[in-house]
């Protein structure tokens, strides 16, 4: 599809802490979900929004995210000479499609905060706005959420923000929106995001989920912050804070996304993704449910 927004940006530097010791070895972008690793999920989902130029901040110890996506000559050879060309098909399948994603490596550096890899990457972008998704979100919608950012975009011409309703008394574990004002089909010009907030001070029933449309003026906010980086309370630069700041004098939105969200940043939410995608498959899913039933006959 035609698009106006043609780069990408996946954040995917960071040490994946919370799901140690599993990620010692592994990077976390690279844990299954079904049969893909989960950072897969997230570039097929750019390229099938039009995105044509993806890049992938990593740091020391994620070659395997390049391995994953590089092609594979000897191992198709060996998998048809095997008689499994199902097996090549899909090996070959996922060269092409980091091929479609044109999809670049650049090695972070600078402050913490998943706002400096944005940065980094930022010197490609020239004036042209770019998604930043991450890769360890998986959606499950019939539109794909870049897409929807995209279309939100094209609507306003400003930065945009993922959103997903949410219970109040869940508004702890996310950044909440200030909402200035609701444009309908879920799209809300916001004032600011609150992070983390009590539950009975949560400025609305929002969250802001994975996904950003960053536009120039968000670049230079987050030039700002890294400038002053060491006056900052945590010492930490964060896409937030750059969006914060730039909406305090300019506009900007969020868009409510329609479809599922899975994290899989944390154990519980990754076993509640792997369980969901399972209970999805053709041939996975009743068997599992046949042993949800086995083990729990009430259920």
């Amino acid at each position: 599809m035609a698009t106006t927004i043609r780069r990408a940006v996946i954040p995917a530097a960071g040490l994946g802490s919370r799901l140690l010791p599993l990620t010692k070895a592994t990077p976390k972008e690279m844990l299954p979900v079904g049969d893909k690793p989960v950072i897969e999920h997230t570039v097929r989902e750019l390229v099938a929004s039009g995105i044509t130029d993806i890049t992938i901040v990593v740091s020391g110890g994620k070659s395997l995210i390049q391995d994953h996506f590089r092609p594979n000559p000897a191992l198709v050879q060996q998998l048809r000479s095997d008689g499994k060309a199902a097996f090549a098909d899909a090996v070959e399948e996922v060269a092409e499609l980091a091929r479609r994603g044109h999809i670049t490596y650049l090695d972070q550096h600078g402050p913490y905060g998943n706002g400096t890899p944005v940065l980094n990457a930022a010197r490609s972008f020239g004036d042209e706005p770019v998604l930043v998704l991450w890769p360890d979100d998986v959606f499950v919608a019939e539109v794909p959420r870049a897409q929807q950012l995209i279309r939100a975009h094209e609507q306003t011409g400003c930065p945009v923000l993922a959103l997903l309703p949410i219970d109040p008394s869940e508004a702890g574990r996310y950044g909440v929106p200030q909402v200035k004002e609701d444009l309908g089909g879920g799209l809300l010009r916001i004032n600011a995001l609150v992070e983390k907030p009590d539950p009975e001070q949560a400025p609305s029933s929002y969250a802001a989920i994975g996904g950003y449309v960053i536009t120039p003026g968000i670049v230079d906010e987050l030039r700002e912050l890294t400038r002053r980086w060491y006056e900052h309370r945590t010492g930490e630069i964060y896409l937030t804070d750059a969006v914060n700041a730039y909406a305090a004098t300019r506009a900007a939105y969020g868009q409510v996304i329609q479809g599922r969200w899975y994290d899989t940043g944390n154990p519980a939410d990754y076993l509640v993704a792997q369980f969901a995608h399972a209970l999805a498959h053709p041939d996975y899913g009743p068997r599992l449910r046949r042993l949800a039933h086995d083990l729990d006959p009430s259920s």
